[in-house]
């Protein structure tokens, strides 16, 4: 974790030449109904507060990704779980439209290892 904005920590800053540095906060989901993998799966103040600053940063001309890795295998889609927590749902549609870039992906998990798998879409 890496301190940025204002009184946060980000998981992720990457650095290369003739690039702008690119923040990138991960979050784990593990909610899905029919298929359908939802974010939060509870109120979120903390989340919200990730948003806000990611926003910042693409504001002041730098990257920022909002990394979603569903910890499960039966996903095809992802979307907010906005009757969990509607705010949230609006601000991370505010901070796509904003220029937050928004990732998602599963994973494949055997009794050796938990591995990045495959993007699912993103369906807001």
């Amino acid at each position: 974790e890496v301190k940025y904005g204002q009184n946060s920590r980000v998981d992720l800053l990457l650095k290369a030449e003739n690039r702008p540095p690119c923040y990138v906060e991960i979050k784990n989901c593990t909610l899905v109904e029919d298929r359908l993998a939802r974010f939060p799966d509870a109120v979120t103040s903390r989340g919200l507060k990730h948003l806000v600053e990611l926003k910042q940063q693409v504001a002041a001309g730098q990257r920022a990704v909002m990394f979603f890795l569903i910890q499960r295998q039966d996903a095809d889609r992802f979307r907010p779980a906005d009757h969990i927590d509607p705010e949230y749902g609006r601000q991370l549609r505010q901070a796509r439209r904003q220029g937050v870039e928004i990732l998602v992906y599963d994973v494949r998990i055997d009794v050796q290892r938990i591995a990045i798998h495959a993007p699912v879409a993103v369906d807001f």
